[in-house]
């Protein structure tokens, strides 16, 4: 060991488990992927496929091309749709122009598409609680009527929302909000409209629940919090809300490259977890930046255990997995 090793001074990582992706990002990759192993490049993707420039930069070294609208796809390509889902009239559109389209919206996000069709069915007007401008919220009210879903974003929305029959209301939410914020909404709306109807089961993903679960877990222990994500990744920007309610300073960060050791000063235990759209790479990236100036010494604390996994769509289901 030299004398500039020695001199390193010591920082405990304690290292969030779950984190980095989930389930419905993973598929949402490896459908681009299998797509380009199935139809050659280029393979056209509508909006980024899920919120991460080093995945994002992957594939388009792969043979990716990420386009924001389906007018800016030639005809004749294959066109994959972004894991936070589309609204009706994008598959619609593919299909008037004849174009082959696989859909990697996450099957949890599905999942609330079809609950907002079935309350809209049923005559009730939707409260859906979201973030403003973020491709989830955008999709999921391109699933049914205008006029069928307003937006909530905070408690004070609620306390200002006048609906028309106020006995005839259902909330939904995006999956990838905050535990903690989201139930504080419910709460008032449930409190204002005692009469309105929620999802059955939780609407928040169990990726986006367990990842604030496990910052919660750790960041008591920690002088400071690093979450890798990107800034227009909801989950990854509630993980830092998550830590800063726990009283521990917090910074997100897409790349090991822009670590701030001044920031760092003086802290003894420092914080790791990545966003559901973060592949694991990353997160070894900061952790090997971080041993250059420290002597680091890595600890993980685990507070759930994922095994969920989802299918591909059936153009891309090969002969060994089931359909």
């Amino acid at each position: 060991m030299t004398q500039a090793e020695q001199d390193r001074p010591p920082l405990q990582l304690l290292i969030a488990a779950p984190r980095g992706f989930c389930a419905g990002v993973d598929r949402a990759i490896v459908i681009v992927e299998r797509a380009l192993e199935k139809y050659g490049a280029p393979v056209y993707v509508r909006h980024e496929i899920v919120h991460n420039k080093f995945v994002v930069d992957s594939l388009k070294a792969k043979g990716a091309i990420f386009v924001e609208e389906l007018d800016q796809v030639p005809d004749g390509v294959p066109v994959v749709f972004s894991a936070h889902g589309v609204p009706k009239a994008v598959p619609a559109k593919a299909e008037e122009r004849g174009l082959e389209y696989l859909d990697a919206t996450c099957p949890l996000v599905s999942k609330v598409h079809r609950q907002a069709e079935r309350q809209v069915e049923s005559g009730r007007h939707i409260v859906f609680i979201g973030h403003k401008g973020h491709p989830e919220v955008i999709g999921t009210f391109g699933q049914v009527p205008d006029g069928t879903m307003t937006l909530i974003e905070t408690v004070a929305d609620v306390e200002a929302f006048t609906p028309a029959d106020p006995d005839n209301l259902a909330f939904l939410t995006q999956t990838t909000l905050s535990v903690d914020d989201t139930a504080a909404v419910v709460a008032a709306l449930q409190r204002r409209f005692p009469t309105i109807q929620g999802p059955r089961g939780e609407d928040i993903c169990y990726a986006t629940s367990n990842r604030q679960a496990s910052v919660k877990a750790i960041a008591p222990s920690c002088d400071a919090v690093v979450v890798i994500g990107a800034p227009n990744s909801s989950n990854s920007l509630r993980l830092v809300e998550v830590a800063e309610r726990e009283g521990t300073p917090a910074r997100l960060i897409q790349r090991a490259d822009e670590i701030d050791f001044g920031w760092l000063q003086g802290v003894g235990t420092l914080g790791i977890t990545a966003g559901a759209s973060a592949p694991e790479i990353l997160v070894r990236e900061v952790i090997d930046r971080l041993a250059t100036r420290y002597a680091v010494e890595e600890r993980q604390v685990e507070t759930a255990q994922e095994t969920i996994s989802f299918k591909l769509p059936r153009a891309l289901q090969t002969d060994a997995q089931p359909a």
